[in-house]
């Protein structure tokens, strides 16, 4: 019997592994996923936990709970993937063999990269929401913050999720303001962009609300150490920006068994083609999600597109066809901007976010680009819909993997 090994349980790996269950033909295929973890975590609810938006029991379920009946799963870590002789080591000392390989192990931050930054401070002044436990720090520290300097911060791209500090600042300004002390706190978005965002129409929005809320922005800002006695971020440049409370994204790297394994970039991040998901120096290796060096946004949206388009060409491999299945880099998001509203972004490697409708075209009942009470529901419902749609491989209706360009005001 074949062996398909599967590395990460988290989204891609998840519903890789329930899309195959269904496709391969289970007397040829052995299925196993590889993941020293526990939990699993939705991931977007980690931006609403610092404000008690949503309770660590919304947001963390077990991950037996969505391994697929009949696919084997290995509670280890996987300590180095050894393509040569197509095969892993787990950190009991043992090996398994595989004849494909889909790597799945997303992306974690990495606050030591940055001098100063992981330092005495570090959950006392300096915080993230980028993980779980970060995020449940900085609701403890926003209960009883009595206000000054709070700086949004972004180390270096790539990260999870391009839009979530943004979102971390526009809820702010609505926390603040619920809490009577918004004249308060100074709110400052620092980023390494020339904008807001990675797209110019986007950016022009976006750069208009942060003006709006009076959160003031500094731009192009490469960070090169935290001075935790004085309480700035310094750049190479010699900017200085102060902080009382800063909530930072540190470095996001891929994981450790990639770098252990020689198979990734300077950022342990995979490179791959970034239209078949296929390992650009191993055939029968795979790649999804986080993992990859894929130019599209990391974010759980796409992998759900992703996983669609790589069921399909892994098929392909197996029956030694062409892959003809090619991702556009489709991704959608809904960014939270606070009071109760919400932006709808929709957009591909080739074509930027744009107003227009979604996700029927003409008719929506979704607005593109546009503030709105119906798409921050849309935000809320997205937790039901992950756990119940997403992770079991069922198809969202009228969004597909590849984007629709109809509906779309692209002159």
């Amino acid at each position: 019997m074949k062996r398909l090994v599967i590395l990460g349980a988290g989204t891609g790996g998840t519903m890789m592994a329930k899309h195959l269950s269904k496709e391969l033909d289970r007397k040829l295929w052995n299925i196993t996923i590889v993941d020293d973890k526990k939990e699993h975590y939705y991931q977007p609810g980690f931006l609403f936990l610092p404000f008690d938006q949503y309770k660590p029991e919304d947001i963390v379920k077990p991950i037996s709970k969505f391994i697929p009946k009949g696919v084997e799963f290995i509670n280890q870590a996987a300590k180095k993937i050894q393509p040569e002789d197509k095969s892993i080591l787990l950190s009991d000392g043992s090996s398994i063999s595989y004849d494909i390989l889909i790597v799945a192990t997303g992306s974690d931050i990495d606050p030591g990269e940055t001098e100063g930054m992981h330092g005495s401070e570090w959950d006392k002044s300096i915080f993230t929401f980028y993980n779980f436990e970060g995020a449940k720090a900085l609701r403890d520290k926003l209960k009883t913050w009595e206000g000054g300097k709070l700086v949004v911060h972004i180390t270096e791209m790539p990260i999870k999720c391009p839009v979530a500090p943004l979102e971390f600042a526009f809820l702010a300004d609505s926390f603040f303001k619920d809490k009577g002390m918004r004249d308060k706190v100074d709110i400052t978005y620092v980023t390494p962009l020339s904008g807001a965002f990675t797209k110019p129409k986007c950016t022009e929005a976006l750069n208009y609300l942060l003006s709006e809320k009076n959160i003031m922005i500094e731009t192009d800002f490469a960070i090169e150490s935290v001075d935790n006695e004085n309480k700035t971020i310094n750049d190479y440049g010699g900017k200085s920006v102060p902080f009382d409370l800063l909530v930072t994204v540190p470095t996001n790297k891929g994981s450790q068994v990639i770098e252990l394994s020689g198979l990734g970039d300077e950022l342990n991040f995979i490179p791959t083609d970034k239209g078949t998901l296929q390992s650009k120096n191993y055939p029968d290796i795979f790649v999804i999600g986080d993992a990859t060096n894929v130019p599209t946004s990391k974010a759980g949206s796409v992998v759900h597109f992703e996983a669609e388009i790589l069921t399909e060409n892994i098929i392909s491999y197996i029956k030694g066809q062409k892959l003809e299945q090619e991702f556009d880099g489709h991704s959608n998001c809904f960014i939270e901007t606070g009071n109760g509203k919400a932006l709808l972004i929709d957009f591909n490697y080739d074509h930027e976010p744009v107003t227009g409708t979604f996700p029927i075209a003409g008719i929506g009942p979704l607005r593109l680009l546009k503030e709105s009470r119906f798409n921050h529901w849309g935000k809320l419902a997205f937790k039901w819909v992950y756990w119940n749609m997403l992770l079991k491989a069922r198809p969202i209706p009228f969004v597909s993997a590849k984007m629709n360009e109809a509906g779309k005001d692209y002159n």
